[in-house]
């Protein structure tokens, strides 16, 4: 690659066979990226040398590249020593990283009836084994690792969204979250806050059937004691945190609530949470990953 090429955004996609990579190629797709699939890294040069496609304000479109286990010649270290060599001269370069839990991936292959790329005529286990082991160096320098585990695709795509469709050194990107800890906790939370001490509306027959969206059931779970000073607590905490996240530049931070079921009372408290800190100026995400309309 020539010393004077344009430099663009360029971000490596990798990760386990099952663990969300088709998904991340379409939504970057959205989001305006080019997306090139499977691209054999020996081509790598020669399509960071190449004009990019410009957006509708004339810049060039960030690229993300896919490569994995599939692609020809693959050798993670040769994939992180070139990637530091780009780094190294200043290009704008990043890596992501898509894991998940090997029961679950052989779930998923099972549910799809896909064969693993890496066991063609074995139980996708030796082929999720070999691919991990392949693919460590990968997970260890990613810049972004997304766990896909407990994430249906629309709460990976909006992830992604969060991180690839914000404008980088803007701050932290904050996602506010509710879930059940009957579900388990989220595997990309990095504060998780237990809200099982607050009134449980599951066991009113009434409000059972709603959610922690509707008003009936916040006005129960607000009715709680403890419920005005630990929300202003929890609202204090994460004022003071945040700043202080950017500060050390830390660029993204998820902060779960959970409750039993997670429909009543994290819900809530997710929303109400995030509406506070959006009028002191952040601009959370908001997601209910267990909420079933």
């Amino acid at each position: 690659m020539s010393e004077d090429s344009h430099t663009r955004r360029l971000l490596l996609v990798t990760g386990m066979s099952g663990a969300g990579k088709s998904t991340a190629v379409r939504t970057l797709e959205d989001l305006g990226w080019e997306v090139v699939d499977n691209l054999p890294l020996m081509l790598l040069d020669r399509l960071l040398d190449a004009p990019g496609p410009v957006d509708n304000g004339g810049e060039d479109r960030p690229l993300a590249v896919v490569i994995d286990s599939r692609t020809r010649g693959f050798s993670a270290h040769r994939i992180v020593d070139r990637l530091d060599q780009l780094r190294g001269r200043g290009d704008n370069v990043g890596m992501l990283f898509l894991d998940c839990a090997g029961s679950e991936l052989v779930r998923r292959f099972s549910e799809t009836r896909r064969r693993h790329p890496l066991a063609l005529d074995r139980p996708a286990e030796d082929g999720i084994a070999r691919e991990r082991e392949l693919l460590e160096p990968l997970r260890r320098a990613a810049d972004h690792l997304i766990d896909t585990t407990d994430s249906s695709t629309n709460t990976l795509q909006q992830m992604l969204r969060n991180r690839f469709a914000t404008a980088e050194g803007v701050g932290v990107t904050l996602t506010i979250m509710s879930f059940g800890f009957a579900r388990g906790v989220p595997r990309n939370a990095d504060l998780v806050l237990d809200m099982r001490f607050l009134r449980n509306p599951h066991w009113d027959s009434v409000l059972r059937p709603m959610t922690g969206l509707d008003a009936p059931v916040s006005a129960y779970v607000a009715e709680d004691p403890a419920y005005s000073e630990a929300m202003e607590r929890i609202e204090g905490l994460l004022a003071l945190l945040l700043p202080r996240y950017a500060a050390e530049g830390k660029s993204y931070v998820t902060v779960a609530f959970g409750c039993t079921g997670g429909r009543h009372r994290s819900v809530h408290v997710a929303q109400t949470i995030g509406d506070r800190l959006r009028a002191q100026g952040f601009s959370p995400t908001i997601l209910h990953r267990d909420l079933i309309p």
